[in-house]
């Protein structure tokens, strides 16, 4: 932290300036309260950048945080929020010790996009009583809580409070637009706070801030009501593992030899968890917001994110009179911008372009933001990834006839070349032998048209599973009751496993099938059509086998033979 600390200095010191009403905002959107967003900003801040993973990464309270935190608070109050967080950080701790953050990378993009466009959306829908200076309606979908806003907005509009929401809105788009570096976020707030100042508006037209700040008075659980905080604390550990690490990773690509320790950052998340809401806040996660402008503005260690939260804590003791003056309508504004400056239309576009199941797993995740909770939301794209990705994979699994030629022994004639053709056909499978794709290859193989041998080439088999071996073994058992030969050949040895524990080779391996090339496979194929009297047995086999029989007894052996 000694190699820059004057460009940290004032990396620190921009990060404060925009956190400051992203903090207040979030902290009231959470149902927790304005001290509540800078307490986390505050402690979690400061625990994360020392503790974390991340040289560059800055925590807070966030939009996402704020979805799962609202029917928290709503349901329990602040001792559910104190709870989820401890039992949150406490998950988050295991899952460092347990080594998982290599495993959210597994998340497929159109997941993130598609809640990412969600959360913006809730976050935009939370600022709607604000900003149109109604009091909140009483319900938990936030679509309703909108709608009933807009309606009582209409029978009694009020315009200085949506005035003040827009003029904010616009100020920070534009401004973003003009000059990135600078923080509009906090001139927009200023400047309406000094608007309502000036022109003397009445406090209850555009609403403020409870007065002074007071800190946070925290209750208890009674510890039969734990239990069933476990689903909650559940979300939003996987939350801020996954915000953070997306955002850690975002700094990373930002910035030039930063790399940043997966594990290290669930550590340092899940301490900054258990340690904010003692303090008075919420849950919090890595900022994908403030970890750029961070970055954008020379940050380079983790004093920068330390500066961040000493300026906010010093904000906290010697300006709260002051930020208690700032207008509800004004935060509102911010967050509505916030949230459509989350909006990466560019990406969206992309994504929904690539493919046509990308687009069905972001607009299905995005709507289901929207309709149920971001963990909903989360496992349903999941769920709906893993298996148009199955359906993907299974579409390459392949059942195809090879021609023998290239296999078939020399050394013997045209005719006996077409007999063994006409009598033996070789399938080749390709791809994974899974649950997905197997029923399908089972109805491929045994709709196979009247042979006397086959030969399974399995050489180019990626995988099998317990499906996928059990319908190989019901494909030979009903090829064999036909009358038909099966033959494998070119079986990994990774997959005998699978195969032996399940007894499909037992009875092919009893009369000797089972081959390690094709080839060889045909050799034995050969003999079997000899031996049952489908193909006549060559003269020269003919011959052999008389020589051996009449041979003296004291001809050696090896010359019989």
């Amino acid at each position: 932290m000694g190699r820059n600390p004057r460009r940290d200095l004032l990396a620190g010191l921009t990060v404060a300036i925009v956190a400051l009403p992203l903090a207040l905002g979030f902290g009231i959107s959470s149902g927790a309260g304005a001290e509540a967003g800078l307490a986390t900003a505050v402690v979690a801040g400061a625990l994360a950048a020392v503790f974390g993973g991340s040289n560059l990464q800055v925590s807070g309270p966030t939009g996402a945080m704020t979805v799962v935190l609202v029917p928290i608070v709503a349901q329990y109050g602040t001792g559910g929020v104190l709870a989820v967080g401890l039992l949150a950080g406490l998950m988050m701790i295991g899952l460092a010790f347990a080594r998982a953050g290599r495993y959210m990378s597994y998340v497929p993009a159109p997941v993130i996009e598609g809640f990412t466009l969600g959360i913006a959306g809730v976050i935009g829908l939370q600022q709607v009583p604000g900003a149109l200076g109604v009091a909140k309606p009483e319900g938990e979908k936030v679509v309703a809580i909108a709608w009933r806003a807009v309606e009582e907005f209409v029978t009694a509009p009020n315009w200085t409070a949506i005035a003040l929401a827009g003029g904010v809105v616009v100020l920070m788009l534009a401004g973003a637009r003009w000059k990135p570096t600078v923080p509009f976020s906090l001139i927009a707030v200023i400047a309406a706070t000094i608007a309502v100042k000036v022109l003397d508006l009445d406090a209850t037209t555009i609403g403020h801030l409870p007065s002074g700040l007071p800190a946070p008075s925290l209750g208890f659980l009674h510890p039969s009501e734990v239990p069933s905080l476990l689903a909650p604390a559940v979300a939003v550990a996987a939350l801020a593992a996954l915000e953070s690490l997306m955002s850690a990773s975002a700094a990373d690509a930002m910035s030039v030899g930063q790399r940043h320790d997966s594990d290290r950052e669930l550590f340092g998340q899940g301490l900054a968890n258990i340690a904010a809401p003692l303090f008075g806040g919420v849950a919090a996660t890595g900022a994908i917001a403030r970890t750029a402008v961070n970055v954008r503005s020379g940050g380079t260690s983790r004093l920068a994110a330390l500066i961040h939260a000493a300026v906010l804590a010093v904000i906290v003791f010697a300006a709260a009179p002051l930020v208690a003056g700032i207008p509800l309508a004004a935060l509102s504004g911010v967050l509505i911008a916030t949230a459509i400056r989350m909006v990466e239309v560019g990406s969206l576009k992309a994504m929904a372009r690539a493919t046509r199941s990308d687009a069905i797993i972001l607009v299905l995740t995005a709507a289901a933001t929207l309709a149920l909770d971001l963990v909903k939301a989360v496992l349903i794209g999941l769920i709906v990834a893993g298996a148009l990705a199955l359906r993907a994979v299974a579409k390459h699994t392949r059942l195809d006839q090879v021609p023998l030629e290239r296999d078939l022994p020399g050394g013997h004639s045209d005719e006996e070349h077409a007999l063994l053709a006409e009598h033996i056909v070789a399938y080749r499978l390709d791809g994974p032998l899974f649950f997905a794709a197997a029923h399908r290859f089972l109805l491929e193989l045994t709709e196979v048209a009247d042979v006397r041998v086959i030969i399974l080439r399995m050489s180019r088999v990626t995988t099998i599973d317990a499906t996928g071996a059990l319908v190989l073994k019901d494909a030979i058992d009903k090829l064999t009751r036909r009358g038909i030969t099966v033959m494998a050949s070119g079986i990994k040895p990774g997959q005998l496993r699978t195969l032996d524990s399940l007894g499909v080779l037992d009875a092919l391996r009893a009369d000797g099938r089972v081959h390690d090339t094709t080839p060889d496979a045909i050799r034995a194929a050969r003999t079997h059509l000899h031996c049952s009297g489908v193909l006549p047995i060559p003269l020269q086999a003919q011959v052999e086998v008389e020589v051996e029989v009449q041979a003296p007894n004291t001809v050696p052996e090896e010359a019989a033979r």
